[in-house]
């Protein structure tokens, strides 16, 4: 079992309730959003086929993406959307402290 993927699958789940809330204020944040979540997903999954610096790479832009969801929903709180993010939080610092590890 790939830890940083099944973690980064768990942080979908978490943010499909707040999909809603971010759709109705702002469609563009809302897909990027989802895109930036399915990319750190996609790129773990294509990693472990990979070897060496092109593995690397691939974590690499997972982790890119996983502060991209993270800014995502600072600018959705910034904006002072109702986007209660108590049970996202831990799951995306979980996955980002992974992706850090697996970066070396």
């Amino acid at each position: 079992m790939f830890i940083a993927y099944e973690v980064a699958l768990e942080l979908i789940r978490k943010l499909a309730p707040l999909l809603r809330v971010i759709a109705k204020h702002d469609r563009d944040l809302l897909d990027q959003l989802q895109r930036a979540a399915s990319s750190v997903a996609l790129n773990l999954a294509e990693s472990r086929g990979r070897a060496g610096g092109d593995r690397r790479r691939h974590i690499q832009i997972a982790a890119g993406s996983a502060f991209e969801v993270q800014g995502a929903l600072d600018v959705a709180a910034a904006w002072g959307w109702d986007v209660d993010t108590r049970e996202v939080k831990p799951v995306l610092d979980r996955l980002i402290g992974l992706l850090w590890g697996l970066r070396r």
